[in-house]
């Protein structure tokens, strides 16, 4: 006989995931549906979100699905997102700003440009997104804003520096904003990922989904749907004494050896 805890459901709720036409927001969108929620899925791609809409639907899935495009620097195109979830569904009770956007380069050869832009998506989308969804959750009682940093923010990281400094800033929102949340009922947590083989990792390294044995605790590359396991546990009543805090899930972690005697 099987036990289940329903605090770890997310049934029922009605979900924003930025950034959800692949990797981990993809993995997360399906995630939710198959779990009870009713899911937002946005990203700047019309045709992949609808695709992701598409294979939810024909699905088992017992959540719904919606496709809004959205671009996370425009706060106009941000207060339509946040207006058609509220009009389709009644209501938002989880925001999870996972858009995100980055390059490799030294950090001389960052030009004005190349940096604002990864700031702009990375920070500002997630002001954007947080301070109108906040809007409408104290309106609606409350609910759960779950930001996307990085290792690259808490640790730092070379030739991401860009990345690196906005992901930090995500993380010290996500503190600050949390206190000033909490009087409202919403709770403001952070998830910082290290390596995950998302397509855009498989780009850049080479490193596939498969070739990541899950299997094996002693790894450095994770799979999306970890981060989406952590997504719901933030999201639901499970982690209702979590407030404020960045969960970092990188794998194995480094340390420093005590040499021998």
């Amino acid at each position: 006989m099987v036990n289940t805890n329903g605090r770890f459901s997310v049934e029922g709720q009605n979900v924003i995931i930025t950034g959800s036409s692949q990797g981990i927001g993809r993995v997360t969108a399906e995630q939710f549906a198959r779990e009870g929620a009713n899911v937002v899925v946005t990203s700047r791609s019309e045709e992949k979100i609808n695709e992701v809409v598409d294979g939810i639907e024909d699905s088992d899935a017992p959540g719904r699905a919606i496709a809004v495009e959205c671009d996370v620097r425009e706060r106009d195109s941000v207060e339509a997102l946040v207006e058609a979830t509220v009009e389709e569904f009644g209501g938002l009770d989880s925001m999870v700003n996972n858009a995100g956007a980055s390059f490799m380069a030294g950090f001389d050869d960052i030009s004005e440009n190349g940096w604002k832009t990864i700031v702009d998506i990375n920070l500002h989308g997630t002001y954007h997104c947080s301070q109108v969804a906040g809007k409408q959750m104290q309106e609606g009682g409350g609910g759960s804003i779950i930001n996307f940093a990085s290792v690259a923010g808490t640790d730092g990281s070379p030739y991401m520096s860009h990345y690196g400094a906005a992901k930090a800033g995500v993380v010290n929102l996500t503190t600050t904003l949390a206190y000033e949340y909490a009087g409202h009922d919403i709770r403001v947590n952070c998830i910082a990922p290290g390596f995950v083989a998302t397509p855009g990792v498989e780009t850049q390294m080479g490193i596939s989904a498969d070739d990541v044995d899950r299997d094996s605790v002693e790894r450095r590359m994770g799979l999306s749907a970890e981060i989406a396991d952590i997504v719901q546990f933030l999201a639901s009543d499970a982690a209702s004494y979590i407030i404020g805090e960045t969960i970092t899930a990188k794998g194995v972690p480094d340390i420093e050896e005590s040499p021998e005697v």
